[in-house]
């Protein structure tokens, strides 16, 4: 039986979490409750930053899909894809854009570089993301053996993380 509250656990989590260099941006998603579901994984993988281009819901929206965690990392709007850019080129920032391209790199063969501040850019659900960031950055895909060919944009932005932050933690 668990004695303290969700609060207290987090509370006690942040002492010894680690962070690394790793931001996400999500583009214009058509279902607000992936920001949730993103911002969550983002607390987890130890993730500061969650960019955002478009529009963001309300607190209270986000704190029940986010399982509150909207409160563990900065949360930045842009308003267009051309702001976020001026932002990460302002930053020194690596752009690593989730997508199926013919030019994309399987994930298991991209090698993250540990210590390089990244983002990792996960796109709208059904327009994926947009030209003038994919020019700008590197293109990499999960492969999918089964039957089904795209994931949810939340659940890809999920694996992203985890592969980040394995190699950043060696």
């Amino acid at each position: 039986m668990r004695l303290e509250t969700r609060r207290q656990r987090y509370e006690n989590k942040k002492k010894i979490a680690k962070t690394y260099p790793v931001e996400v941006c999500t583009i214009n998603f058509q279902v607000e409750e992936n920001l949730g579901f993103v911002i969550r994984s983002a607390a987890c993988f130890g993730v500061s930053t969650v960019n955002v281009i478009g529009s963001i819901p309300a607190h209270k929206y986000l704190a029940g899909k986010s399982a509150t965690t909207h409160e563990l990392v900065n949360i930045n709007q842009f308003s267009n894809p051309h702001q976020f850019l001026n932002y990460a080129k302002e930053n020194n920032i690596r752009l690593i854009s989730a997508e199926l391209d013919d030019e994309a790199v399987n994930i298991h063969d991209y090698k993250f570089a540990p210590g390089e501040r990244i983002c990792i850019i996960v796109g709208h659900e059904t327009s994926g993301i947009p030209v003038e960031i994919l020019n700008a950055s590197d293109k990499v895909y999960i492969p999918m053996p089964g039957s089904g060919f795209c994931l949810n944009t939340s659940q890809a932005c999920n694996i992203f993380l985890y592969e980040a932050a394995k190699s950043y933690a060696r």
